[in-house]
This record gives C-alpha cells, sequence and structure tokens, in this order.
C-alpha cells in the first residue's frame, strides 16, 4: 500500500517551503478534493495558488512522487491515492439530456468535422465558417415518446488540449459512431476544471423545451456548447446533474 505521509519528515524548525506546500497538496489529496486520477492543475497555476516559485512546486511535487500519491507523465501529474476514480457513474454525463441505455430505445451518436452554427462558433470563439468537432446525439423512447436531439460544438482548447477528443478529427465524416459519454471525464484527466451554464426555455406553441449548455474551464476558455431539445408532452421534465468537485 502506497504510504500518505511524507517519508523522513524533517524537524518544524528546518521544514523548507517545499514541504509545506506538499504538506497542503496531500491534505487535499487525502480529503479528496483531488480525486484519484484527477490531473493536478499545471506547475504555473499551482505556483500563483501557494506564492511560490515553480521550482518549489516541482520539489514539492518530487517529494509525494517518492511517497507515491502522485504519478507523473507526458501530459502532467495525477493523484494516485485510493478512492473513488474520476471515471465513477456520478460524474456529469455527456451531452446534457443523455439517458441510461435502453435497448429498445433509439439511440444514435454521430461526429462530424464541419463549421458549427454562428451562434456556437461566437460562443467558442471560433472564426466564422472554421470548421471544428461537432457532435449530434438522438434519443427517444421504446414507444417513440420523449424524443430527444442534442448537437454539441466543441471548442479548439478542448480539442488541443483533450486527447481523446481530438483523435476523432481525421475519421469524423458524419458516418463515424461516437457516444462520447466520458468527454467530461476526459476534460478533467486533461486537468481542466469544468464550469457549466445550462439555460431552459420552453419552445412557443410546443411542449418541447430546449437545454443549452456551455461549459468552460479554470481559465474561462469555452470547451463546448451544446443544445437540446426534449420533447417533453404534458408530463413533467426531470433534470438531474452531478458535478463532481474540482480540485
Amino acid at each position: 500500500m502506497a504510504r500518505t505521509t511524507p517519508h523522513d519528515p524533517p524537524l518544524p524548525e528546518q521544514e523548507p517551503l517545499y514541504w509545506r506546500v506538499a504538506t497542503r497538496l496531500l491534505g487535499e489529496l487525502r480529503d479528496g478534493g483531488i480525486p484519484p486520477g484527477e490531473r493536478l492543475p499545471g506547475e504555473r497555476h499551482l505556483a500563483e495558488r501557494f506564492a511560490v516559485s515553480r521550482e518549489t512546486i516541482r520539489q514539492a511535487l518530487e517529494v509525494l512522487r517518492r511517497n507515491g500519491v502522485v504519478a507523473t507523465d507526458r501530459r502532467g501529474s495525477h493523484a494516485t491515492l485510493p478512492g473513488l476514480p474520476v471515471e465513477s457513474p456520478c460524474s456529469l454525463a455527456f451531452p446534457v439530456g443523455a439517458r441510461a441505455a435502453d435497448p429498445g430505445a433509439l439511440d444514435r451518436a454521430r461526429v462530424s468535422w464541419e463549421a458549427p452554427p454562428p451562434e456556437h462558433a461566437a460562443a467558442l470563439g471560433l472564426a466564422p465558417h472554421r470548421p471544428t468537432l461537432v457532435h449530434r446525439y438522438e434519443s427517444a423512447g421504446a414507444d417513440g415518446r420523449g424524443r430527444r436531439t442534442a448537437m454539441t460544438s466543441f471548442s479548439a482548447v478542448a480539442l488541443s488540449e483533450v486527447e481523446e477528443l481530438g483523435r476523432y478529427r481525421g475519421r469524423a465524416d458524419g458516418a463515424c459512431a461516437a457516444q462520447l459519454r466520458r468527454a467530461y471525464d476526459w476534460m478533467r484527466r486533461a486537468g481542466l476544471s469544468l464550469h457549466h451554464r445550462d439555460t431552459i426555455t420552453p419552445l412557443a406553441d410546443t411542449p418541447s423545451v430546449r437545454v443549452t449548455r456551455r461549459v468552460h474551464d479554470q481559465y474561462a476558455r469555452p470547451l463546448e456548447i451544446t443544445d437540446l431539445v426534449v420533447d417533453a408532452h404534458p408530463e413533467a421534465l426531470i433534470y438531474e446533474f452531478t458535478l463532481p468537485a474540482a480540485g
């Protein structure tokens, strides 16, 4: 079992700055503020947060690596303490409105590389007519009721920093089946904290509603925008979500 306390700790009067930073980070790991598998913020972000140099952050991370509570690869450092993994079912589902699998229901998704609608391009900071990864989702109950259609456009930031999304660029021909249900987990594993704003609007003269989700990261950079249309009929629309705490 990996140790969860720095080994050979210095005496209090000898405690260097990097050791104090390592101790604070360790506390966040133990408390679940940074879940197992979650990417730690980058060195620059941590240096600003703790008001220390990036070299101090590197030394603190080395202490945690030696104790087996973080691991580092080419994409950064991530937590390795045992506990609830990032891929837990409590994670936020993609796209907004995606329902649990039902063998008798229609449930289709496709990705394409195309210019998004103008309102999506503006929200993502894309130049007009610039193509990006676009995801389309369609679902209906086994009886054909409760139809849901969603269209998601991803930003250049999401495609450049989330490896799993970037891989779709070369095969997003509109016929490529792609549920992307773990898109938000992939974003969080890439070190992005997710902030989303969902707007629910009734559509005039129809029983349907529109849900527009905008997601950005900890640096206020847009990641994706989704428009979902739900055929609500007379029954109540239940909209439920869970967003895991970000470190």
